[in-house]
C-alpha cells in the first residue's frame, strides 16, 4: 500500500473481472485478525472492528460471497483480508462517461468552456463532420503502402467550416469572430535550452507557437495552428450540450477533472487501440512521464475509521483528496485505473505505482 493511501483507517479494493477484492485495516482500527468479523449484506460489507461497526456499501450488483474472506499475509502496520466477490453481469455495462472525444456527435450544438473559471469561450457549434485524425506512425504507413510518395506528407490536416477533428488529447475547430471577446493569442517565449549532447554552437532550433488563453482567467488552452484553426486540449476545455443559458460547474476540483480525463482517455485509447503503454510529453516532444496501464475494472473505497460511520463504494477518493465519505454524497460506482509510472528525470530511477 502506497503511503498516499495511509491516511485512510479503511482501504477497499474491488476487481469486478477477477471478482475478487482486498480489505485493509491500519493498527489503529484493529490489532489483530481475532478482533475483525467481516460479514456481507445487501450490497455491503460489515466490518466489525473494537472500534465499532463499519458499513463499506458497494456498488449495486456487488456483494461479498458469503464465507470467501480469507485472511492474508500481515504488511507492517496493516490488516489484509482477501474476499470473493458476486458480481451481476449487469454491473459491467454501467460505465464512466467516455471522453469529450467520444461522446462529440454530427448536428448536435455544443459550447466549449474554460475549464478552469468556466468561461464560455466557443458559442454554439454545429457540426456537420467530427472526424479522428490519424495517429501513431500513420505516414510511415503510408510510405510502405504507396507506391509513389506521400502527396500529404508536408501538408496539416485542418478543419473546414462546421468540421471537428479529434487527436489522441486534443480538437481541432475553426475559428470565429466570436473568438476575439473570449480568446487571447500570443506567441510562445524564445528559450535558449540548448538539446542534450550540444554545445553552444549548436543550438537547438526552437519553434515559436502562438498559444491560446481564456481572457476572463488567462488560463492557456491551447495553440493557434494555422491563422483559422484552433488546437484545443481535452484537459483545459470542457465541452457541453447547447442547453439554454444553465449555468457552467465549476465545483469540479481542477486535480479531480484532470485526474479523470486521463484516466477516461487511457481505458479508451487502451480499449480501441490495444495500447497499454503511453507517454505524456511536454510541448516540446520530449518525454515527460511513461505511465503502463495495468487494469481498468477497479472499484475503490477508503476511510477514516470512525466508529459507525460509513464507506461508500461509490465515494472514490484520491490521494491529497481524501475526506471522510459520510462527508460525500452518493454518486456512480467508484471507478478506478492503475497505472505503473515512470517520471523521465535523471533522479528518477524507480518504478511507482
Amino acid at each position: 500500500m502506497g503511503e498516499n493511501a495511509k491516511g485512510a483507517g479503511v482501504f477497499l479494493e474491488l476487481r469486478k473481472r477477477l471478482q475478487s477484492g482486498l480489505l485493509v485495516l491500519w493498527r489503529d482500527v484493529a490489532k489483530s485478525y481475532a478482533e475483525v468479523r467481516v460479514t456481507g449484506g445487501d450490497s455491503s460489507l460489515h466490518v466489525r472492528t473494537p472500534r465499532g461497526l463499519l458499513i463499506v456499501e458497494l456498488p449495486a450488483g456487488v456483494s461479498l460471497v458469503e464465507g470467501s474472506c480469507r485472511e492474508a499475509p500481515e504488511r507492517g502496520d496493516e490488516i489484509h483480508f482477501r474476499m470473493r466477490l458476486k458480481v451481476d453481469q449487469h454491473t459491467d455495462d454501467t460505465e464512466t462517461p467516455g471522453s469529450v472525444l467520444e461522446r462529440l456527435q454530427v448536428g448536435e450544438s455544443y459550447c466549449f468552456h474554460c475549464q478552469s473559471c468556466g468561461t464560455r469561450v466557443l458559442e454554439e457549434r454545429v457540426f456537420k463532420r467530427v472526424l479522428p485524425l490519424p495517429n501513431g506512425n500513420w505516414s510511415s504507413l503510408v510510405d510502405d503502402w504507396c507506391c509513389h510518395p506521400d502527396p500529404f506528407a508536408n501538408l496539416k490536416l485542418l478543419p473546414r467550416a462546421e468540421d471537428c477533428f479529434l487527436g489522441d488529447t486534443h480538437l481541432l475547430v475553426p475559428r470565429d469572430r466570436g473568438c476575439e471577446e473570449t480568446l487571447t493569442q500570443e506567441l510562445s517565449p524564445i528559450t535558449n535550452k540548448m538539446a542534450d549532447g550540444q554545445n553552444q554552437d549548436t543550438p537547438k532550433p526552437n519553434r515559436r507557437r502562438t498559444l491560446v488563453s481564456c481572457k476572463s482567467c488567462t488560463a492557456g488552452l491551447g495553440e493557434a495552428v494555422a491563422p483559422g484553426t484552433l488546437k484545443l486540449y481535452i484537459t483545459e476545455v470542457t465541452v457541453r450540450p447547447s442547453v439554454g443559458d444553465g449555468q457552467f460547474d465549476t465545483s469540479l476540483d481542477r486535480s479531480l477533472f484532470l485526474e479523470q480525463t486521463v484516466a477516461v482517455r487511457l481505458v479508451e485509447l487502451s480499449s480501441s487501440q490495444s495500447m497499454f503503454r503511453f507517454s505524456i510529453q511536454a510541448s516540446d516532444g520530449k518525454a515527460f512521464i511513461l505511465l503502463w496501464l495495468l487494469n481498468s475494472d477497479s472499484l475503490i473505497a477508503s476511510s477514516s475509521a470512525t466508529p459507525s460511520s460509513t464507506v461508500r463504494g461509490d465515494a472514490v477518493t484520491s490521494p491529497g483528496h481524501r475526506q471522510c465519505s459520510e462527508h460525500q454524497s452518493p454518486t456512480k460506482a467508484g471507478s478506478a485505473v492503475k497505472v505503473l509510472y515512470l517520471p523521465c528525470s535523471p533522479s528518477a530511477s524507480t518504478h511507482q505505482e
